[in-house]
């Protein structure tokens, strides 16, 4: 039989001490030591180092989305999947709840009606909530483009935003919107992303304040 770990916080420490070490051979970015936690734990998730190149950090984003989780808050992920991705439990204990709007029958309904996607409509819905003051996209430019448009027209003012959709169509170019306003912002450049990465980023910003697991 092999000799392997099995138990799951000393994997994922020794996976961290791997990709603290193979670092350097990949990327010559400083990262302050916030930030460098969430790089490592968007490399732990996909294996992949080039996020290190990608990852721009911006007006302040890290201490900003602590402060605001830390105080409670409500945070919007565009994907069912980073809403069951994130670490709720440790979530709850500052207050927070992470929400989710693109299955809601009024969603569906006026998506069809317009005969745009439903992540737009999802989003439109979510800036009406000023409860929310995180907002995570993982998945659809098109729900990145909706939450610029509301907040140029005053409708949303989100305290973060984690704009990190991944794809062919609009993807590069939402995220390079994003990054000309000067709102607080985690992103992933280029095409890459996905809501994996972006429950990396809200679970490293939750496991700095708390990491009793």
């Amino acid at each position: 039989m092999h000799q392997y770990l099995n138990d799951p916080m000393k994997i994922e420490k020794k996976s961290f001490e791997l990709i603290a070490g193979e670092l350097p051979k990949h990327s010559d970015i400083r990262f302050d030591e916030k930030q460098m936690l969430i790089v490592q734990r968007m490399i732990h998730t996909t294996a992949d180092f080039e996020y290190a190149n990608l990852v721009s950090f911006n007006n302040n984003a890290v201490e900003r989305g602590l402060n605001v989780i830390q105080n409670g808050c409500r945070i919007y992920a565009d994907t069912k999947m980073i809403e069951a991705g994130v670490n709720s439990r440790v979530l709850s204990r500052f207050g927070c709840e992470i929400v989710n709007y693109i299955s809601d029958d009024d969603v569906k309904a006026q998506a069809v009606e317009k005969g745009v996607t439903r992540s737009t409509i999802a989003m439109q819905k979510a800036c009406r909530d000023n409860r929310i003051r995180i907002f995570v996209i993982g998945n659809a430019p098109t729900a990145l483009y909706a939450l610029l448009k509301n907040i140029e027209d005053g409708e949303a003012s989100p305290d973060l935003i984690i704009g990190v959709p991944v794809g062919f169509v609009g993807a590069a170019e939402s995220k390079e919107a994003l990054l000309q306003t000067d709102i607080p912002s985690i992103v992933i450049r280029g095409r890459k992303g996905g809501s994996t990465v972006a429950v990396a980023i809200v679970n490293a910003l939750m496991y700095m304040l708390d990491n009793s697991r």
